[in-house]
């Protein structure tokens, strides 16, 4: 009953016609005026901005060629061995002697490289196609290194060539001596097979490690030279490590993916 005599009263009496209205306390076109300005910065940076990402993936130090496996043309038991680890020899050098029913054999180099890895000894029976050396292809001690960077598949494609690369090298302390820096310089869109990695690095172990998860594409990087550290390479720090590197050196490549539209990124 009192509500209703109340809106009674409010029916009957005139309206307070000469008091001022306010529609907004300063307080709240202030906070009006910010929101406006945020959302307008909000949609010109969603149009003209772009977002970028990185992915990280194993990586092998290498020269440009990479390496092959050498392999017996016969089978028989091994008599000599004629190459070191570490050697560099040319093209058709001998590296091993196989004794044969039908006489000696001796298995030579197929293209000019370094002995990365002898896999046969004297007195050892091996078999006609046995792998008996993985072979860099180096013919000079000065040719520069390379980084292989084996990406997912699903990353290939946003990976652009001059793409920035940092990686971290097992040999060198990050945290003392940086990281190494280096340029995509090619990208290989076909995926990889452990037989295609095993057959360009010469060890079929890595070719079982990096495709584990799926076939990966393999993203060859050129390292920034540098005349004042030791390696000759460019580092996040000024000097880098006090040592030079060397080939089939493990670590991890950090690429910069092709910036995305923000648009294209937020929206599915």
């Amino acid at each position: 009953m009192q509500f209703r005599q109340q809106a009674l009263a409010k029916i009957q009496s005139p309206e307070e016609l000469d008091l001022p209205v306010r529609f907004a306390r300063p307080q709240g076109w202030l906070v009006l005026s910010v929101t406006i300005v945020v959302m307008a910065a909000a949609s010109v940076w969603a149009v003209t901005g772009s977002v970028s990402s990185t992915v990280s993936a194993p990586a092998v130090l290498t020269h440009g060629e990479g390496s092959y496996i050498l392999q017996s043309p016969a089978a028989g038991q091994v008599t000599a061995v004629l190459a070191k680890e570490g050697e560099r020899l040319p093209a058709g050098s001998p590296v091993l002697k196989v004794r044969t029913e039908r006489g000696d054999t001796v298995v030579r180099t197929v293209a000019a490289g370094r002995i990365s890895a002898l896999a046969a000894t004297i007195g050892q029976i091996v078999s006609t196609g046995a792998n008996v050396a993985a072979v860099e292809k180096v013919a000079h001690a000065d040719d520069p290194l390379y980084a292989t960077v084996y990406v997912p598949a699903e990353n290939g494609a946003s990976v652009p060539e001059g793409a920035a690369v940092d990686l971290t090298v097992q040999t060198v302390p990050s945290q003392e001596y940086g990281v190494l820096r280096g340029h995509v310089k090619s990208v290989d869109r076909a995926a990889q097979s452990a037989q295609a990695i095993a057959a360009f690095l010469g060890d079929s172990r890595l070719g079982e490690q990096f495709t584990e998860d799926g076939r990966p594409v393999a993203v060859l990087v050129r390292l920034d030279r540098s005349a004042t550290t030791k390696s000759g390479y460019a580092w996040s720090t000024a000097d880098g490590p006090p040592y030079p590197l060397t080939s089939m050196t493990m670590g991890t490549g950090s690429i910069r993916l092709a910036d995305q539209r923000p648009v294209d990124w937020l929206l599915p």
